[in-house]
């Protein structure tokens, strides 16, 4: 049978070189709406002092990704980890990823334009995060954690990724305090429209035959920067 969609995946990515992004009010919701809010929060790709704006990698944080504890995978599992990014527990009692939404995403990672970061601890599924690639902007969308850094390493690992592939942006939509670490920022709608249409112009690659781990050595070097 045929998937349904709420609208059709072409459309979504055509929305997100519009600068927009969908959001459904609850799990239960059947709309979706579209937000281009005023001021739009980016995570920084930069790794250089003297950079207006630098990635941070906290210390601690540097030794867990170091001592490679978990195993970071990418596409490898998809549609789990949109699913551990709306599920509900674990103190959480909403979210804005709906049945529509799950089923969009999908088809986009079938389409080459979603992709996941999974983070594991002895075979078991314990972090991760997914985003759309679009030319050299990556538009997060969720991440999720059941142990310890899971999603904090995730981050990393997507960060090293997208140095090595020469993306500009990397768009976190809102400012949180879990990102705030990170060296997360916010600009507003005129300045992300202006990076966005830079990194729309521009060509990357998610270096998808190259292990996230290859990457994170290349990004922290030898001796670290942390």
């Amino acid at each position: 049978m045929a998937e349904r969609f709420a609208f059709s995946p072409e459309t979504l990515i055509k929305a997100y070189s519009l600068g927009v992004f969908p959001m459904a009010d609850s799990a239960d919701s059947r709309d979706i709406k579209f937000y281009d809010p005023d001021a739009r929060a980016l995570i920084p790709l930069a790794w250089q002092e003297g950079a207006r704006h630098e990635f941070h990698l906290p210390r601690r944080l540097a030794r867990t990704v170091r001592q490679r504890r978990f195993s970071v995978t990418v596409d490898r599992d998809f549609p789990a980890v949109i699913d551990e990014c709306a599920a509900l527990g674990d103190g959480r009692t909403e979210t804005w990823i709906n049945r529509d939404i799950r089923q969009l995403y999908i088809a986009l990672h079938r389409l080459g334009f979603a992709h996941s970061i999974e983070v594991w601890h002895e075979e078991r599924l314990v972090g991760g995060l997914y985003g759309v690639a679009l030319r050299a902007a990556f538009f997060g969308e969720s991440m999720f954690s059941r142990q310890t850094d899971a999603s904090k390493v995730a981050l990393v690992h997507l960060v090293a990724r997208l140095r090595a592939g020469g993306f500009h942006l990397l768009d976190a939509q809102f400012t949180n305090d879990h990102l705030r670490q990170f060296g997360i920022h916010e600009i507003s709608r005129e300045q992300f429209q202006q990076r966005l249409q830079r990194a729309l112009g521009a060509a990357a690659n998610l270096q998808l035959d190259t292990p996230s781990d290859e990457l994170v050595a290349m990004m922290l070097g030898p001796a670290g920067t942390d």
